[in-house]
C-alpha cells in the first residue's frame, strides 16, 4: 500500500523529498539512478577528465570506476535500460541516450582494457564521441531530476552518503 500512495502522489506531479536535489522517491531504484547518474556526469565532461583523473585525484575513482558504477548493479553491459523504464529511467528517452552512452564507453573499455591509464581513454579515437553521448544521457537525466547539468561532478565520497540507507 505505501508503495501505491507514493505512486500516487509522483503522479500529482508533486515532489518527494530531495537528496542534494535528486528526488528520492518518484524512482523506484533511485540508488542505482544516482550511480548511473554519477558515472555520466563524469564521463561526459572532458575538463573534470583533465583536471580529476588524468591529475590522479582518487576522490573521484578513475574511468573504470566509473564505467563499473555505469554497469554494476544495472546490468547495463548485458540488456538494453528499457528494462528499467519506471525504475531507473523515466521514458524511452532517457532508456534510449544511456544505451548508446553504455556502448560507446564499452566499445572503448574493451579495445583498451579496464586497467588501461587514463591516458589511453582520453587519447581513443572513440572517445569524443563516447563523451558526447554520456553528455547527452547526463543532460536529460539530470534536467529529469530537477538539477543542474552543468554543476561539476561530485566526489565519490558524496555520491556514498547521498545514497547510503536511510
Amino acid at each position: 500500500m505505501a508503495m501505491q500512495g507514493s505512486e500516487k502522489s509522483s503522479r500529482r506531479g508533486r515532489r518527494s523529498t530531495t537528496m542534494d536535489g535528486m528526488p528520492l522517491n518518484d524512482m523506484p531504484w533511485w540508488r542505482w539512478r544516482a550511480q548511473v547518474r554519477s558515472a555520466l556526469h563524469m564521463l561526459s565532461d572532458p575538463v573534470f577528465q583533465r583536471e580529476r583523473w588524468l591529475a590522479g585525484d582518487a576522490g573521484f575513482g578513475d574511468v573504470t570506476d566509473a564505467v563499473y558504477r555505469l554497469v554494476e548493479d544495472t546490468w547495463l553491459d548485458n540488456w538494453s535500460a528499457e528494462k528499467y523504464i519506471g525504475t531507473i529511467f523515466r521514458d524511452s528517452g532517457e532508456a534510449a541516450l544511456v544505451d548508446l552512452a553504455v556502448l560507446r564507453v564499452l566499445r572503448i573499455m574493451h579495445q583498451v582494457g579496464p586497467d588501461a591509464p587514463v591516458s589511453a581513454y582520453l587519447e581513443h579515437h572513440g572517445w569524443p564521441e563516447a563523451v558526447r553521448a554520456a553528455r547527452e544521457a547526463h543532460v536529460r537525466l539530470a534536467l529529469n531530476d530537477g538539477d543542474e547539468p552543468e554543476a561539476p561532478p561530485r566526489p565519490l565520497e558524496v555520491l556514498e552518503r547521498l545514497t547510503q540507507a536511510r
